[in-house]
C-alpha cells in the first residue's frame, strides 16, 4: 500500500557569512538563503542569469526535474522558452525577509531558541541584494551575464548592482522603480495597518504558519492582500472583467453588507489563497523595506545620479503604461539613468491592460521583449 504522496523541493541553501551585517543596524546568525537553480554553468562561468522576486513569491520560478510543480514564472523559463534554460544558467533566489526558504522573522532566533518575530533586525532592499550576491558568489560567478528584476526585486537588482559594481553584464528591469511614490506608500502603509490593526496579529505573537486555529491575524492579512490586488491590475481590466455584474441569489452572503458583486468573490477568492500562506510579520518587513529603498541616497539626493553610478553595458527597462504601483514614467526614470551611466538600453512601454500583474500574466509580449533581448546579448 503507497503511503501519502510528499511534496518535491528543488530549493537549495545557501549558508550566508556570520554574522551577517544588515544595512539599518543589527545582524544575522546563522542565516541561509533559498535558491532554484535551472541549467548548466558553463566552463567560463559567463552565462549566469539571476532572477530577484517580487515580495510574494518563492525561489520556485520554474518546473524542473526536482519539482515539476509549475513555477510563478513558468511560462518564462526553460528550454526554448524567453528565459532559455539550454543556454543560460538561472538562479532565482528567495529574498532574505521572505518566509518561503530564507531566514526571515518568521525563523528560529539562534539566541533565544524561538521565532524572531519583531526582534529581527530592520530589513533593507540593499539586505536583500547582499544576500543574493553572497549566494551567486558562492556559485562562483564573478559577473552575472543578466540581472532580471521584476517588481519588488526590480529595487533589489538596482541595489544589487550599486553595491557591486560590474557585478553583472546586462539587466532586465521589469515593472519596478528607483524609489517608492507616495501612492505606493501610502498603498503599502494601509495594508501593514490593516494586518497590525487586527487583534490576533498580537505584536506580532500569532501562531507562525498555524493552519487553523484563532491565533493568527486572518482578516488583517486578507484586507491587505485585497488592497494589494486591487492595485496590481488596472481599472481597464476591472471594467472588462467584472463591470457591474452581480452575484447569484445563492452566491451571495447573509450578511446584509456582504459581498454582492462578482468582483468582490474575486477578491475574496484571492485573499483565501494567500491568507497563512504568507508570514504576516514577513509581509511587514518586505513591505516597509520597499518604501524604505530610494537609489536617490547613492546620488546626492538624486535619483538620476543615483542611477548613473550603475556599471552595465545593456539594459532592457519595461513598463506598462496601465501600471499605477510602478507607473511608466518610473520605468523612463530608470532608462534614461541608465542610459547616462553608459549602458546601451532598449526601452519597452507596452500597453498591456492587466496593470502591474503584466508580467505574470502577459507572457507573450513579456516574452517577446525579454527572449530578443537574451537573444542579442547572447549574440554579442
Amino acid at each position: 500500500m503507497k503511503g501519502p504522496a510528499t511534496a518535491r523541493d528543488a530549493r537549495r541553501y545557501f549558508a550566508l557569512p556570520s554574522p551577517f551585517r544588515m544595512k539599518r543596524g543589527g545582524e544575522l546568525h546563522g542565516a541561509s538563503v533559498a535558491y532554484e537553480t535551472w541549467g548548466e554553468l558553463n566552463a567560463a562561468r559567463d552565462n549566469g542569469l539571476l532572477i530577484l522576486t517580487g515580495l510574494s513569491p518563492s525561489a520556485h520560478a520554474a518546473s524542473s526535474a526536482n519539482d515539476p510543480a509549475p513555477g510563478w514564472w513558468e511560462g518564462m523559463i526553460g528550454p526554448g522558452k524567453a528565459i532559455d534554460t539550454t543556454h543560460w544558467f538561472v538562479i532565482c533566489v528567495n529574498s532574505l525577509g521572505s518566509d518561503k526558504g530564507s531566514t526571515s522573522p518568521a525563523s528560529i532566533d539562534p539566541a533565544s531558541g524561538e521565532p524572531y518575530r519583531l526582534n529581527f533586525p530592520d530589513l533593507a532592499l540593499e539586505d536583500v541584494a547582499e544576500a543574493a550576491h553572497a549566494t551567486v558568489s558562492s556559485l562562483g560567478i564573478d559577473q552575472l551575464a543578466c540581472l532580471i528584476g521584476c517588481s519588488m526585486g526590480g529595487m533589489s537588482a538596482l541595489a544589487y548592482m550599486l553595491l557591486h559594481p560590474g557585478g553583472a553584464r546586462a539587466h532586465i528591469s521589469v515593472d519596478t522603480a528607483p524609489q517608492a511614490q507616495p501612492f505606493a506608500i501610502a498603498i503599502r502603509s494601509l495594508q501593514r495597518e490593516a494586518i497590525r490593526l487586527d487583534p490576533r496579529w498580537d505584536e506580532g505573537r500569532y501562531d507562525i504558519h498555524a493552519q487553523d486555529g484563532d491565533r493568527y491575524p486572518d482578516i488583517g492579512m486578507s484586507i491587505a492582500r485585497k488592497l494589494g490586488v486591487i492595485t496590481y491590475r488596472s481599472a481597464m481590466e476591472w471594467n472588462g472583467r467584472f463591470a457591474r455584474i452581480r452575484l447569484d441569489p445563492e452566491q451571495r452572503d447573509d450578511d446584509p453588507f456582504g459581498r454582492e458583486f462578482q468582483v468582490e468573490s474575486y477578491l475574496e477568492g484571492h485573499a483565501r489563497r494567500f491568507v497563512r500562506h504568507f508570514d504576516p510579520n514577513c509581509y511587514l518587513y518586505l513591505s516597509r523595506a520597499s518604501d524604505w529603498f530610494d537609489i536617490a541616497e547613492y546620488g546626492n539626493g538624486s535619483v538620476h545620479e543615483g542611477l548613473q553610478r550603475i556599471r552595465i553595458e545593456r539594459a532592457m527597462v519595461i513598463g506598462v503604461s496601465t501600471d499605477i504601483l510602478f507607473p511608466l514614467e518610473q520605468q523612463e526614470q530608470i532608462a534614461k539613468g541608465l542610459e547616462a551611466a553608459g549602458a546601451t538600453v532598449d526601452f519597452v512601454a507596452l500597453d498591456s491592460p492587466q496593470g502591474h500583474d503584466a508580467f505574470l500574466v502577459d507572457i507573450e509580449n513579456y516574452s517577446r521583449a525579454i527572449g530578443g533581448f537574451l537573444d542579442r546579448l547572447r549574440a554579442d
